[in-house]
């Protein structure tokens, strides 16, 4: 299928699991595909994967976690074509901890990066969206955003805001033809989810065990289903917060 033929798709954390698998997905599909990440190498590495595949992409370094970055960033990206058809605001980062284990800093920098850089970015996207007649906008927000995990208040929190965000942001704009929905993961094999693992003492398989489909889930499962959103194919998904999690309740 090539559901995005001609169009230009900006995704964020692009250098990590999701965001990689995403913008392969879009690129695949037809898209031109702005891969971005604080992580200028990781994102460079995505493009030429992207290309080495024969697909269209871009890579814009950009820290998201500051205003101006967010709106430099769009208008690079509306420079390439004329136009910004799809945003996927994937970056994200996880400070565990309860209330009183976490820093300022881990609270803050989960708001600035998990929710702030979501505002900008929309709200420099939205203006070349409905001047264009519509566009879509998918958000990674979290299973653990609307049934909180123990001990990651700031993640859980920062995640339920993105869905109320979504779905405020879905119901301002849909009579502009803008479709703004979210994604919700459960546990994804990931790096960032690696990591923790080995923190925990756990293992892959432990996780495995926990999820009633029998394993826990992978990147591009998550990238087929934001590209479904993202496409004419969920025309009248308008938002939606759509779970991606092997029937797995929260641990």
């Amino acid at each position: 299928m090539k559901r995005f033929e001609e169009k230009v798709a900006v995704v964020t954390g692009a250098g990590g699991g999701i965001g990689s698998a995403i913008a392969r997905r879009l690129s695949a599909e037809g898209a031109l595909v702005v891969v971005t990440d604080v992580n200028a190498e990781a994102a460079a590495q995505v493009v030429r994967d992207i290309e080495a595949e024969g697909g269209a992409a871009t890579m814009i370094a950009a820290d998201i976690s500051k205003k101006d970055p967010c709106y430099a960033l769009v208008e690079q990206a509306f420079a390439l074509r004329g136009r910004v058809d799809v945003l996927v605001n994937n970056a994200g980062i996880n400070r565990r901890g309860s209330l009183l284990s976490l820093s300022d800093e881990d609270w803050e920098d989960s708001f600035t990066v998990n929710l702030d850089s979501m505002f900008h970015l929309c709200r420099a996207a939205l203006p070349h969206m409905i001047a264009a007649g519509g566009g879509a906008i998918v958000n990674t927000a979290s299973q653990w955003g609307l049934y909180p995990a123990p001990n990651h208040i700031a993640y859980n929190t920062t995640k339920a805001a993105v869905a109320a965000f979504t779905q405020n942001l879905a119901r301002d704009y849909a009579p502009d033809k803008v479709r703004v929905n979210a994604v919700c993961p459960g546990e994804i094999h990931t790096p960032m989810l690696e990591a923790g693992v080995r923190r925990s003492g756990r293992t892959i398989a432990d996780l495995d065990r926990l999820v009633p489909y029998g394993r826990i889930g992978k990147p591009d499962e998550v990238a087929a289903l934001v590209a479904f959103l993202a496409s004419d194919e969920a025309a009248f998904m308008c938002g939606s917060l759509v779970e991606i999690t092997g029937a797995q309740a929260v641990a």
